[in-house]
């Protein structure tokens, strides 16, 4: 590497923060007390400091030398999740119902980590050349289409703190503690949510001949919606339907006036989302009319493909083989269908998206049922993450502004 990094961030300090998050979740929109420490710790270490963006959204700013040099930034999600927490340890929520089963407590501690320890090399040692660094606490993000990334857009996110990269994690149970995980270009499935609702007439049971049963279009239309992704989308093109949810009628006698499915559909392809809404559309008005029903089709597109920029994940990838070998580096991971609003930042903004080893992330607490995912009320960040992963984020900074501090974006992009 061009310049190592010069001081550590402090572990101890990164898991309290954690474990303090972690007891007082909050959800999307309502992080008040979690932007409320951010902000007195960034402020404490010197950085200009930005609230109530997208209402608890924070950002911290940092610049050396002049502003004329490049731009840099790095983002964490803050929020939880409403699940009742079961992993009997002593740092778990205190908030019924409230959770962080995703790992965002962590994400947050680690960039206040990083943030503390380039504030204390800024004081002591300096950074290199000129440049700005803007470190973005995110909001909501698991609130799906309405998430936090995209309303911090719409209030001016990026022309009022410009980046010219910008880089985020995410933690992932089930690799390797502290391993880093990269891939160019569509790394993470969009994410739609559609809700079909099939009207017919409603009549008892017993005179089916009388009534318009809309169930029958619904069932059918189950079934069909396979046909989309076996026979309409290139096989190569990772995609998805999932009827999560079918609701019809009350009770056994009576057909119902009219029967819903709820759908989740996720691809990686920006054009095979076109091709998923279109042929949804088609089929169901379709089976619909088969059967004598009206269907009315609320088609809502969330969260975008994330792509990752090759040239910009190319930097992340030679920064972390030099600062961590290729045992502990891939450069080349499988996608994931899961979603994220990075995605929205990535669209504005190049930049790459990694992912941090959770390990088994398996605990002694409680009802203990051993490894498991995100989103699940067992899950609990593996605080042994924490070192790798800021360590790797402070490594990352030095070498970018000590390539970019002479020339604007020599080595990433003119």
């Amino acid at each position: 590497m061009d310049q190592a990094p010069k001081i550590s961030p402090s572990l101890k300090k990164m898991q309290t923060w954690r474990r303090h998050l972690h007891q007082y979740p909050e959800l999307g929109f309502e992080e008040f007390d979690t932007s409320q420490l951010v902000a007195e710790r960034l402020k404490e270490w010197g950085y200009e400091v930005h609230t109530e963006i997208a209402d608890t959204g924070v950002v911290g700013a940092l610049t050396w030398g002049n502003d004329s040099g490049p731009k840099l930034g790095l983002r964490a999600d803050m929020d939880a999740l409403p699940i009742q927490e079961a992993t009997g340890l002593p740092w778990a929520s205190k908030i019924r119902g409230r959770m962080h089963a995703c790992g965002h407590d962590g994400h947050t501690a680690i960039l206040l980590g990083v943030a503390e320890a380039i504030a204390r090399q800024h004081r002591e040692q300096g950074l290199p050349g000129n440049g700005t660094l803007h470190l973005i606490f995110q909001p909501a993000e698991e609130l799906g289409g309405g998430g936090g990334a995209q309303c911090m857009l719409d209030e001016g996110l990026f022309e009022r703190f410009p980046c010219d990269a910008l880089f985020a994690l995410h933690n992932m149970p089930g690799f390797p503690t502290g391993h880093l995980r990269f891939r160019k270009g569509e790394f993470m499935a969009s994410s739609d949510t559609v809700t079909l609702r099939f009207t017919g007439k409603g009549g008892h049971c017993a005179m089916p001949h009388l009534a318009i049963d809309p169930t029958l279009p619904a069932a059918a239309t189950v079934l069909a919606l396979q046909s989309i992704v076996g026979r309409n989308v290139n096989p190569n093109l990772a995609s998805i339907i999932s009827v999560g949810r079918m609701h019809s009628g009350s009770t056994s006698n009576v057909i119902p006036d009219c029967a819903e499915l709820e759908l989740s559909v996720r691809t990686l392809d920006t054009e095979a989302r076109d091709i998923l809404e279109r042929r949804i559309r088609d089929l169901a008005a379709s089976q619909a009319t088969a059967f004598d029903c009206r269907c009315d089709i609320n088609y809502t597109r969330g969260y975008p493909v994330l792509v990752n920029s090759p040239v910009e994940t190319q930097f992340a990838i030679e920064t972390a083989l030099e600062m961590f070998g290729e045992a502990q580096v891939e450069a080349n991971t499988a996608p994931l269908t899961g979603s994220e609003d990075c995605a929205y930042f990535l669209n504005q903004v190049p930049g790459c998206y990694f992912l941090v080893g959770n390990g088994d992330n398996g605990h002694d607490g409680g009802d203990a049922i051993g490894p498991c995912s995100v989103h699940n009320p067992h899950y609990d960040f593996n605080d042994d993450c924490m070192d790798p992963a800021s360590t790797f984020l402070i490594g990352l900074i030095s070498r970018y502004f000590s390539l970019h501090s002479t020339t604007r974006n020599p080595h990433l992009r003119k």
